[in-house]
């Protein structure tokens, strides 16, 4: 828990497994201090089941074109399902919808019970009362350590203007704005 710069003594062994000068636990710990939003990322299987995860790597990339990111670990039981899609949806989950985050976040059967959603592009499945949603080709992938990045293409969006879920510290939060609403 020091504030001394923690570099790797040599960069190239930066990527290699168990060669990282950082504290795998303590990285965690500094980077759940940046609030992130919380979404349930969507796309549709070859054999037409829904499949969704919840996710706070989603990030903007580019306003033109419009592209987005998200991240999924390697070993995610999902991984194939994302990687094969021609689309994903990106859901950003409302303050209310802490639970269908949880939902999301765990291993079932079918975690689509009880939702409710319409088919989007490519049918990757939009979950009705998000708060925004983006509908997006799979545009590219990246290995980046122990996750996969996904680019994504937005060809669709929508929004409400509601009140975002936040998640930091390992917790779900609210963003609390200025008395007149817009700080």
């Amino acid at each position: 828990m020091s504030d001394a710069p923690k570099h790797p003594a040599d960069p190239a062994n930066e990527f290699a497994s168990d060669n990282s000068a950082i504290d795998p636990r303590d990285f965690r710990n500094a980077l759940g201090t940046f609030a992130t939003g919380v979404t349930i990322v969507t796309a549709m299987a070859a054999d037409g089941k829904p499949y969704g995860v919840t996710c706070n790597s989603f990030a903007s990339v580019s306003l033109n074109p419009p592209l987005v990111l998200w991240s999924l670990g390697m070993f995610s039981q999902g991984l194939t399902i994302f990687q094969n899609a021609s689309h994903f949806a990106v859901n950003v989950l409302g303050a209310s919808q802490q639970a269908l985050a949880s939902q999301f976040a765990k291993s079932s059967a079918d975690k689509f019970a009880g939702v409710s959603w319409t088919p989007g592009l490519g049918s990757a499945p939009v979950l009705a009362d998000s708060v925004a949603s983006f509908q997006c080709r799979a545009a590219n992938r990246y290995y980046g350590g122990d996750h996969i990045i996904f680019l994504g293409a937005v060809e669709a969006y929508t929004y409400n203007g509601q009140e975002p879920l936040l998640f930091a510290r390992g917790g779900f939060g609210r963003f609390l704005a200025g008395d007149d609403g817009k700080s």
